[in-house]
C-alpha cells in the first residue's frame, strides 16, 4: 500500500500571499505519519510564486495552478491542483451530490442543508430551487437530455423534475426505505433505484410504474451502476417474458454496491445474479470502465478493479488512505475517486 501526501487546507488561498503557509502530512501504512509545511516567499518575476517546503519534503514544478511536492523519506510525490473556479453560495452546508447536464451548461446538486438546486456550470448562478421531498436528499442525476432531473430521498420517493420550470412531473413510491441511489437506462425511458431497503427496482417513466424488483438483497444497497456487458458474459434468462415497457434492458448488467460488504451483478432484464464478490467493507460506490471492467469503493479505503468475466480475485486493490471511498467516476483513461477525508 502507497504512502499518501496530503495537503491539510485550501493551499490556493493559504499560499496566494507572501508568508502563506500549508501545512502539510505524509502518512505510509503502519509507519508514523511525516508532517511539515509549505510556505511562500514571494513572486518570481514570470508570476509564479515562490514556494519552499520544510525539512522532509520537497517542492518541485510550481506553476500558477498547481504545486509538485516530493517526500523523498517515502518516496511519493503529489501534483496538487487549484480549483478552476469556486462556487461558495449555491449551498449553505455540505454538498452529498451532484451532476452536471450532457451540455456542460448546468449543475444541480444536493446538500445536508436541505437543499436541492440547480445552477448554471459556467458562474453558479441559481436557476432553479427543487422542493418537494419530505427529509434529505440523497442523490440527483440530470436525464440525457438535460432538461430532466431525477431525485431520491430519505422519504423513499423517486421523483422527476423539470429544470426549465421546477416542477416535480412524478413522484414514484414502491421503497419502503431511503433512496441512496439511481441510474438511467439509455435514454430515460426506464430507470433505476436502490434503497435501505435491500432492493433495486425498476420504474416506467411513462406510466410512473414500478416494473419489477431487480434484485432483494436482504441489506442495504449503497449504490448502483448500469452498463452494457461484455459478450462473453452469460446474463441468464428471465423467467417470464419482460414488460413491452422494459427499453433498453436487454444486454444491460446492475451492479450493486451492497452494505454486507458484497458487490453483486444482475442481469438487469433476466433479473439473474451474474456475480457475487466479497471485499473488505462495505461497499458504497461502483462504475463501468467497460463492458468488462469494474471498480467499486469500500467504507475502509479500498477501491477494487474487477474483470466482470471472473471475478474470483481482483485485477487489483488500490488503497491511498483509509477514508471512506465515496464515489467513482471513469475519466479519459482513469478515473477519479472521492474519499472522505
Amino acid at each position: 500500500m502507497a504512502a499518501t501526501l496530503r495537503i491539510q487546507s485550501d493551499w490556493s488561498r493559504a499560499l496566494s500571499r507572501d508568508e502563506g503557509e500549508a501545512w502539510l502530512s505524509c502518512r505510509s501504512p503502519g509507519k508514523p505519519t511525516l508532517y511539515g509545511s509549505v510556505t511562500r516567499r514571494g513572486l518570481g518575476s514570470d508570476g509564479v510564486p515562490d514556494i519552499m517546503a520544510s525539512e522532509g519534503f520537497v517542492v518541485g514544478e510550481v506553476t500558477k495552478k498547481s504545486i509538485l511536492i516530493s517526500c523523498p523519506h517515502e518516496n511519493v510525490s503529489t501534483k496538487f491542483l487549484a480549483p478552476y473556479t469556486s462556487f461558495c453560495r449555491i449551498h449553505q452546508k455540505s454538498i452529498t451530490c451532484l451532476d452536471i447536464s450532457s451540455g456542460g451548461g448546468l449543475g444541480v446538486s444536493t446538500s445536508t442543508d436541505g437543499t436541492m438546486k440547480i445552477w448554471q456550470a459556467a458562474n453558479g448562478e441559481i436557476r432553479r430551487l427543487l422542493e418537494g421531498h419530505v427529509y434529505d436528499v440523497n442523490c440527483c442525476r440530470f436525464f440525457p437530455s438535460g432538461l430532466v432531473v431525477l431525485s431520491g430521498g430519505m422519504d423513499a420517493q423517486l421523483k422527476i423534475w423539470s429544470a426549465e420550470d421546477a416542477s416535480c412531473v412524478v413522484t414514484f413510491k414502491g421503497h419502503k426505505g431511503g433512496i441512496l441511489d439511481t441510474a438511467i437506462v439509455d435514454r430515460g425511458r426506464n430507470v433505476l433505484s436502490c434503497s435501505r431497503d435491500g432492493t433495486a427496482r425498476l420504474w416506467d417513466c411513462g406510466k410512473s410504474a414500478c416494473l419489477g424488483v431487480i434484485a432483494d438483497c436482504g441489506s442495504p444497497i449503497n449504490g448502483i451502476a448500469v452498463g452494457t456487458a461484455d459478450n462473453s458474459l452469460n446474463l441468464g434468462a428471465p423467467e417470464r417474458p419482460p414488460s413491452e415497457r422494459e427499453v433498453g434492458t436487454e444486454g444491460k448488467i446492475l451492479l450493486l454496491a451492497r452494505e454486507d460488504k458484497k458487490l453483486q451483478g444482475v442481469g438487469l432484464q433476466s433479473r439473474q445474479p451474474v456475480f457475487l464478490f466479497v471485499g473488505s467493507d462495505a461497499f458504497n460506490c461502483c462504475t463501468f470502465l467497460s463492458s468488462t471492467y469494474i471498480l467499486a469503493g469500500t467504507q475502509d479505503g479500498n477501491i477494487y478493479q474487477l474483470d466482470v468475466r471472473n471475478t474470483n480475485a481482483p485485477i487489483q486493490v488500490i488503497h491511498r488512505s483509509g477514508a471512506p471511498v465515496l464515489s467513482l467516476l471513469p475519466y479519459r483513461d482513469g478515473f477519479i475517486a472521492s474519499q472522505g477525508n
